[in-house]
């Protein structure tokens, strides 16, 4: 059997790529097989229960009308224990069988600049995972493996000196191009280490296609084990729910051998970019909208801030106004039907049975904010057209910033990306407005362009009559 060895064994792997692995057996197919695990010592409790399990899990899926389904999912052959020295996952990179190494590290794994450079300067967890991996070291607590470069270099040397053969390497994130970024990281890592065998060994031995993936996954709460329990009669500690809708585009550039994923609705093409630039924009960008203006008005969940009409109208101008002009133009004309695209996004966003909370999708706007929104800003300025819609998300972020800088966020924010003393500057500065668009992290080239800080600047003032407007209405809706 070949082998999908996959690395970071969360809630979205389970309900995406290993579904479709799943179905490909459940079809008969069985020349492949998962194994997976994980970079950190993370969801001990979970990869406990999958390995109890012996890899197998129950997942739930709701459509938007509220119908439940439940399947086995029995794709994930081997759970891999978490070891310091990443031992076990190295052997299994490093054996034959293993054909293609996949990934999911959220976008804010990457370490990547605007001008998609490692940004050896703002991490100083990319600058202790070099210099581990140049004295030896593999793993946790000072040593590498901790970034995900540190770890491909540890399994891709192991395996080139087992002379195991070529290997594809599968980037599963919401990033645009992933994977000529992941690989740009994985080259310039291995640069700054000196080892020249390694670099042209991955150069000719490895490829990297790019792939959009589409599945909304909330992280799992007790109560989908309890629905799980009533539903099949199991009890299973590792059950999840995501939503019934699902995609997958991938370039088919596999070195080693694929699965025959298009016998399952994977879209197999010779370019994502039309299907990543749909996605991220429409969806992802929309959907930190949806959560950063919820987050203000006290909304714990993304289906109510979607049905707020106030919120849904933001979302709904953003793609409509500004992003839609400039992914479907004449010249350039969008193989899908975005308007379409647009609306089935929103319904599947206002499901409420997924109880997706504002807190997941609120995370790494650090990341979300140069890779899912600045781009439709400079495309907008560069065609001399106004940014009053798509200022809306940045600003939005701001003032979510703001709270969380007075300690008013219900709940921890997680950002891999933002250093927490920098924010609170710009927090602190006398015109927040400017010290927000003055940032280079975020808006590269833009920094402190004019036009961006006007419009931010008015969006901002727009974000904060939106806010005193509910709280009124919140304060009138209170019986006495």
């Amino acid at each position: 059997m070949n082998t999908i060895l996959h690395l970071g064994l969360g809630s979205f792997h389970r309900a995406h790529q290993a579904v479709y692995v799943h179905q490909l057996r459940q079809g008969g197919d069985l020349g492949w097989g998962i194994a997976a695990g994980n970079l950190r010592p993370d969801m001990p409790d979970t990869i406990a229960a999958l390995q109890a399990q012996g890899g197998a899990y129950t997942l739930e899926t709701v459509t938007p009308q509220g119908e439940k389904t439940y399947t086995r999912v029995t794709s994930i052959q081997r759970v891999i224990p978490y070891q310091d020295d990443l031992a076990p996952l190295v052997a299994v990179g490093a054996d034959a069988a293993t054909r293609i190494i996949s990934f999911t590290v959220t976008e804010a794994g990457y370490y990547l600049d605007a001008g998609n450079r490692l940004d050896w300067a703002s991490f100083s967890d990319l600058r202790a995972d070099l210099a581990a991996v140049q004295q030896g070291q593999t793993g946790q607590g000072g040593q590498g493996g901790h970034t995900l470069y540190g770890a491909l270099v540890t399994l891709l040397r192991a395996r080139m000196q087992a002379g195991s053969g070529p290997v594809t390497l599968m980037n599963c994130d919401n990033l645009r191009h992933n994977g000529e970024r992941s690989r740009s990281g994985l080259l310039q890592f291995i640069e700054a280490l000196g080892d020249s065998a390694l670099l042209q060994w991955v150069q000719d031995h490895t490829t990297s296609p790019n792939a959009m993936v589409d599945r909304i996954t909330p992280r799992p709460t007790p109560d989908v084990a309890e629905r799980v329990k009533a539903a099949t009669g199991q009890d299973d500690p590792a059950a999840l729910m995501a939503e019934s809708f699902i995609q997958w585009v991938i370039e088919d550039r596999f070195i080693a051998g694929r699965p025959a994923w298009e016998r399952v609705g994977v879209e197999m093409v010779d370019s994502v970019d039309a299907y990543e630039e749909a996605k991220i924009r429409l969806l992802n960008a929309t959907h930190s909208c949806i959560a950063w203006a919820g987050t203000l008005v006290g909304y714990q969940y993304i289906h109510e801030g979607t049905h707020d009409a106030v919120i849904r109208r933001m979302a709904y101008d953003y793609v409509t106004d500004d992003v839609i002009p400039v992914l479907d133009t004449p010249e350039n004309p969008c193989p899908l039907n975005l308007p379409q695209y647009r609306d089935v996004v929103l319904d599947r966003f206002g499901n409420p049975a997924i109880c997706d909370t504002n807190q997941r999708v609120a995370m790494d706007g650090f990341s979300k904010v140069p890779g899912f929104i600045a781009p439709t800003i400079r495309e907008r300025l560069a065609r001399g057209e106004p940014i009053d819609s798509v200022a809306m998300l940045p600003a939005l972020f701001l003032a979510y910033l703001q709270r969380w800088h007075a300690g008013q966020i219900p709940y921890t924010y997680q950002d891999q990306a933002m250093q927490p003393e920098v924010a609170h500057a710009m927090c602190d500065a006398a015109d927040p407005v400017a010290a927000f668009c003055a940032d280079t992290s975020l808006w590269g080239e833009l920094a402190s362009d004019d036009r961006l800080v006007d419009a931010v600047r008015r969006a901002h003032e727009r974000v904060g009559r939106f806010v005193a407007a509910h709280t009124v209405a919140a304060k009138t809706a209170v019986p006495n």
